[in-house]
């Protein structure tokens, strides 16, 4: 028996008028996912717990089966380790956007109209590393972009520590008992780095990211990219927005230990590369995302048959959905989660026999359109193969899922163990 582990970035949403007062996945041609539905068990999950609107990595590491509250160290950690960059306990790694900003710290989009294209960015970004010099305390920077408009900041102090007890310059998140969330009703001016407690360490890492961010933005506006950029009539990369910033490494179990299983991970994104590596996974090596999701989902499923004999659990994550709910954009949102049900599901069912595989499809949390940003939203959960007996759902919805036999989970914690007991069932 094997675990597929299937998690669709930000595919749970609110009902929305323009669908009928449904939401993408209620109105989304599902037959795979809905067939997965209709014989296995489903409910829904608070990914984290309800009244918190998690970032992905707070998310991800909760229905990973680590509890974010214990095991969470902040999301710059992860995305540096995901980025293949060295980083020491003592090291200050941030999460970081390229964004662009106007007049007076207004911030005009976070993401610089999501068509900065990672070519310019690490152009960008090689430009930072090379010109910038840190003097307000003995330390050193590297900057690396990710993918588009995303990247992360390492700041290394000679000689001495640094601390993530330090507020976000990227007012769309914010920080809740060391956890990143979303700010549901934030200004969009860029925000001043703060210490967080008064050790010299905070005092020296708010220091250290606000100097960053006025010397990286006057590089960005000078250079020659940007210049192209606006003749063109494109947003400029102009400014490095910094959150949720970590100086330790997560002590994390490991997950092939813990539940004497070999684990492997398909996934592009950074952060989520960052936790499986940590956690003990097995990486499988999979391209950039594209901007072509059907083929990003082939790529899964032609990578996850080549290893499926070697490895028992398998932790797939497709980002799709979760940036048209960013954007507020409903029809794309639905096309998207077609799209995976098409050409993953579509394609990987017929290859396998459910009997044999325990398949889970939930979401690390809900990107509703209407707030263009994650919330707090329990998110569905469908679990199905082996001897499940199915609950009879009519599709795999937020409405439907609601009716099921595996109730509502409070946490996402539980679901981990849920899977390994069916897994180990004979």
């Amino acid at each position: 028996m094997k675990l597929i582990y299937v998690v669709i970035d930000g595919v749970a949403d609110l009902p929305i008028k323009g669908l009928g007062n449904e939401t993408p996945l209620g109105v989304a041609e599902t037959p795979n996912m809905d067939r997965l539905a209709w014989n296995g068990k489903t409910g829904l999950m608070y990914t984290v717990g309800k009244g918190i609107a998690p970032e992905s990595d707070v998310g991800v590491i909760s229905i990973l089966g680590y509890d974010p509250f214990k095991y969470s160290t902040g999301r710059g950690v992860l995305e540096a380790v995901g980025a293949g960059l060295s980083i020491s306990n003592g090291d200050l790694a941030v999460r970081c956007n390229f964004a662009t900003v106007g007049r007076r710290n207004k911030i005009i989009d976070r993401r610089v109209g999501r068509d900065l294209t990672t070519k310019e960015a690490q152009a960008l970004s090689e430009a930072i590393n090379q010109k910038l010099k840190l003097v307000s305390y003995p330390a050193t920077s590297e900057f690396k972009s990710t993918i588009g408009h995303r990247a992360v900041l390492v700041i290394r102090r000679k000689g001495k520590l640094l601390s993530s007890k330090i507020t976000n310059t990227d007012p769309a998140y914010t920080r809740v008992e060391g956890l990143g969330v979303a700010s549901a009703e934030a200004e969009m001016i860029l925000k001043q780095c703060e210490p967080m407690d008064e050790t010299e360490e905070a005092k020296a890492s708010a220091t250290l990211v606000n100097e960053f961010t006025e010397k990286s933005r006057r590089i960005l506006e000078r250079h020659e990219i940007n210049k192209k950029r606006a003749t063109r009539g494109k947003l400029k990369a102009n400014l490095i927005l910094a959150r949720d910033a970590g100086h330790l490494l997560p002590d994390f179990f490991n997950i092939n230990q813990r539940y004497r299983l070999r684990f492997a991970c398909l996934a592009d994104m950074p952060v989520e590369r960052g936790i499986a590596r940590l956690a003990g996974m097995h990486l499988v090596d999979l391209p950039p995302p594209s901007r072509d999701l059907k083929d990003d989902c082939l790529i899964r499923v032609k990578k996850l048959l080549a290893v499926l004999p070697r490895y028992n659990c398998f932790y797939i994550h497709i980002k799709g959905p979760d940036e048209p709910g960013h954007d507020g954009d409903f029809k794309l949102k639905t096309r998207l989660i077609e799209t995976v049900d098409k050409f993953f599901f579509g394609r990987l069912l017929p290859r396998i026999h459910l009997r044999n595989h325990i398949i889970c499809v939930a979401s690390d949390h809900a990107t509703p359109c209407e707030l263009k940003n994650h919330s707090d939203d329990p998110v569905p959960v469908l679990i199905a193969g082996g001897r499940i007996k199915g609950d009879e759902a009519l599709k795999f919805s937020e409405r439907e899922c609601g009716k099921g036999s595996l109730g509502v989970l409070k946490r996402g914690t539980m679901l981990m163990p849920k899977l390994i007991r069916f897994l180990k069932e004979r």
